[in-house]
């Protein structure tokens, strides 16, 4: 029987991180378990900076962004002594369960806490990039989204105004979903994503033709992880006779209240996770799926990740900017 469990959140915060603690929280206090938090991911596991949580410890935060747990990187994590000290820290208090909200670097250390330790792991995607393979959507993507939507149409106002075109970075090193889909819904004029080879004379010839009809601006969206944006900016200014200049988001993208969408889902998840630790269950993900909860194998989140971008959306993205 479950009798105690762990929650942490680890890698870079998302919003709805907070919204995900309460509902584990919660949810295990309602059937009798104790929770314990653990500040700073992996580096507080390793550190013993584990305190047990009471209902007051997550009153009001389901409207916080950021996370109340903390987040750190720990790389000596990848080393097995490291590990099992950490270990160690949780079956000292009698801690049977751990759930841990992050992305899939987060997910291989609760899949070796499992494999190596026996300890139950759930683990709740939350990262804004979306690129957690095993759900649709990942906790904060949609609040994220909703962010570089309200940037572009502030920079549209101004791109107007002086005939610009502006490249806006969003984050998304290895997916490109942020970028693709808020250039689609914010009616951008490009976009440029990690998933597929980009070429700069396509981005040219767009804005060359956009200038023909009549069009005074242009907004591209570049995803981080196509390359430097300011060495695109110098090879696109090579091509088109327009200024251009560079808006990089940056982590503004990351703060803020979550969305409802990213509340109810961090909740919906959170639930399940407990409901699975409960079960007797661990070494399992979950997350979205047509609209259902599912679960997976924690390994799922990284062996099956190839790429979530649909190429047919991003082909209507390119028709659309015209």
């Amino acid at each position: 029987m479950m009798r105690r469990i762990a929650v942490l959140t680890s890698g870079g915060d998302s919003q709805g991180m907070n919204t995900a603690v309460r509902a584990v929280a919660k949810t295990a206090m309602t059937k009798g378990i104790d929770v314990f938090g653990i500040k700073r991911g992996y580096k507080g596991m390793l550190e013993d900076q584990i305190f047990e949580m009471s209902p007051l410890s997550v009153s009001g935060i389901a409207d916080q962004g950021g996370t109340i747990l903390l987040s750190a990187r720990l790389p000596e994590f990848k080393d097995p002594a490291v590990r099992a000290v950490a270990a160690d820290n949780l079956k000292k208090r009698g801690i049977d369960g751990l759930v841990v909200i992050g992305g899939d670097g987060s997910f291989h250390g609760a899949h070796y806490l499992y494999e190596e330790h026996g300890i139950k792991t759930i683990g709740i995607p939350g990262t804004i990039d979306n690129d957690v393979a095993g759900t649709d959507y990942t906790i904060g993507y949609d609040t994220a989204l909703n962010i570089i939507l309200d940037a572009i149409s502030r920079i549209k106002d101004t791109a107007i105004s002086h005939e610009r075109t502006y490249l806006l970075e969003v984050m998304g090193r290895n997916c490109g979903d942020l970028a693709l889909y808020s250039a689609i819904a914010g009616g951008a004029s490009g976009v440029l994503i990690p998933e597929v080879e980009n070429s700069i004379d396509d981005i040219a010839e767009v804005i060359k033709y956009r200038r023909s009809e009549g069009k005074l601006y242009d907004i591209i969206v570049v995803a981080e992880g196509v390359g430097n944006v300011m060495e695109i900016q110098k090879e696109l200014a090579k091509k088109v006779d327009t200024s251009i200049r560079v808006t990089i988001l940056g982590h503004v993208q990351r703060g803020g209240a979550p969305t409802a969408f990213d509340r109810i889902l961090a909740t919906r998840l959170g639930v399940k996770a407990v409901e699975l630790l409960v079960e007797g269950k661990g070494g399992l993900m979950v997350g979205l799926q047509s609209e259902k909860v599912t679960t997976h194998p924690l390994s799922y989140a990284w062996e099956n990740y190839h790429t979530k971008t649909s190429f047919n959306d991003y082909a209507i993205a390119n028709m659309l900017s015209l």
